[in-house]
């Protein structure tokens, strides 16, 4: 593992687009946030299925998982990576995020799946940032 200035090992994050998306500017760019922080990225590319994404989580022993979903199937798409997450036995070793066009009205239920946060589009980066790394230091 690499580590930060300061010695202690970097926060991996492996950020991926479930589904049929084809949009991925913005799943990008909060790559760059991230890595402008000092995190590890592994972007896992477009329209990856939930089972690939928890291989990735698994091979790539990663702290946290970022979805970025834009098509308005986020209930269905984190729910199928959970159970995948599950079955790789990874789930409780992650955080779960999801950003995207995700309303308001199905944060809760989000939420109450595991996912640790929802991040709507335009939520700054530096939210995106330091909920990372406080969740991490948990």
């Amino acid at each position: 593992m690499a580590e930060n200035d300061q010695g202690k090992r970097r926060i991996r994050v492996l950020i991926a687009k479930p589904g049929l998306d084809g949009h991925d500017v913005g799943a990008k760019l909060v790559c760059r946030a991230l890595m402008d922080a000092g995190m590890e990225v592994v972007y896992t590319g477009l329209r990856q299925s939930p089972a690939a994404i928890a291989k990735a989580a698994l091979e790539e022993g990663v702290q946290v998982v970022g979805l970025s979903i834009l098509s308005g199937a986020h209930l269905p798409l984190c729910r199928k990576v959970k159970d995948e997450l599950d079955s790789a036995g990874v789930a409780d070793n992650v955080i779960l995020l999801v950003g995207g066009n995700v309303p308001e009205r199905d944060h809760a239920e989000l939420k109450s799946m595991g996912v640790s946060a929802v991040f709507p589009t335009s939520t700054p980066f530096s939210n995106i940032v330091d909920h990372i790394r406080a969740e991490v230091s948990r």
